[in-house]
């Protein structure tokens, strides 16, 4: 049988179908048993699969529970839709499927450890700028609330955040919201798969990034890097690159705060909110 060879840098849809193929064949299923399973015909899935149709969430979701893939095909979707930060969705949906994740970020908490006050906070002031309109801001919002399910799998990846001082004192969205973030990092921090350091203000040299960036390593031990500029997101494949933002990396951890050092100035810091 003639296949039609897919393209999945063509575009997200070619990219969400070339995913969906992909997932589908590994599950050994036909279009036929696929549609059987989750409801839909096998024209419709040969057409998604091919980019003549966009999905919709409802078949996302369904397909991931169908495939096992996670939120892989969930988070590809929000690509389809374009989402308000182009480039992330791609991202996103690596992010679902990887085995542990590093983050770096330089002045607030990770989007995966974020409060839903705290993210709306953020989301709010961006729309106050005038940086993105109030429907984009509750699609980032919806799009966070799909991702942050990644830690609550039975089978979590592994989460090592390293967070610069200055994003656990800025109290972002007031007091109140700043304490509830404060005590959702220490709850988090007790699970076995998140490990939450500080880089604090002592440190002698500068942290080795300027920006935010993650490492997303997968079952097969390859690593993807991911870093932003003010209006999209970049995925990093280049080896030379990744390689040298994990030397990096590796240093910062090292000169970070101990875990328990961390959760004691995040303790610290929450008791000074008045």
């Amino acid at each position: 049988m003639n296949r039609k060879k897919l393209d999945p840098a063509k575009s997200a849809a070619a990219a969400f179908g070339a995913q969906l193929r992909s997932s589908r064949d590994a599950a050994n299923l036909t279009q036929d048993g696929l549609g059987i399973v989750i409801g839909y015909s096998s024209t419709y899935i040969s057409a998604i699969e091919v980019g003549r149709r966009s999905p919709s969430l409802k078949f996302a979701k369904a397909a991931d529970r169908a495939l096992d893939t996670g939120q892989t095909l969930e988070l590809m979707w929000w690509g389809v839709k374009r989402s308000a930060l182009p480039g992330f969705p791609e991202h996103a949906a690596q992010e679902a499927r990887s085995t542990k994740i590093r983050v770096f970020e330089p002045s607030i908490i990770p989007g995966l450890l974020q409060t839903p006050a705290y993210a709306a906070a953020h989301a709010s002031a961006s729309v106050r700028r005038g940086s993105i309109t109030q429907p984009e801001a509750d699609e980032r919002l919806t799009f966070l609330a799909a991702r942050q399910k990644l830690l609550k799998r039975a089978k979590a990846p592994l989460m090592h955040a390293v967070i610069d001082e200055s994003g656990i004192r800025r109290r972002t969205g007031g007091i109140e919201v700043m304490r509830a973030q404060l005590d959702h990092l220490v709850t988090m921090a007790a699970r076995p798969h998140v490990v939450l350091q500080v880089a604090p203000f002592s440190l002698i040299d500068p942290v080795p990034f300027s920006g935010f960036v993650t490492l997303l390593t997968f079952a097969d031990r390859t690593v993807n890097g991911y870093t932003e500029s003010a209006d999209r997101g970049f995925v990093i494949r280049d080896p030379d690159t990744v390689a040298s933002w994990e030397r990096a990396y590796d240093r910062l951890q090292v000169e970070a705060l101990s875990m328990t050092a961390t959760l004691d100035l995040i303790r610290e810091t929450r008791r000074d909110l008045t």
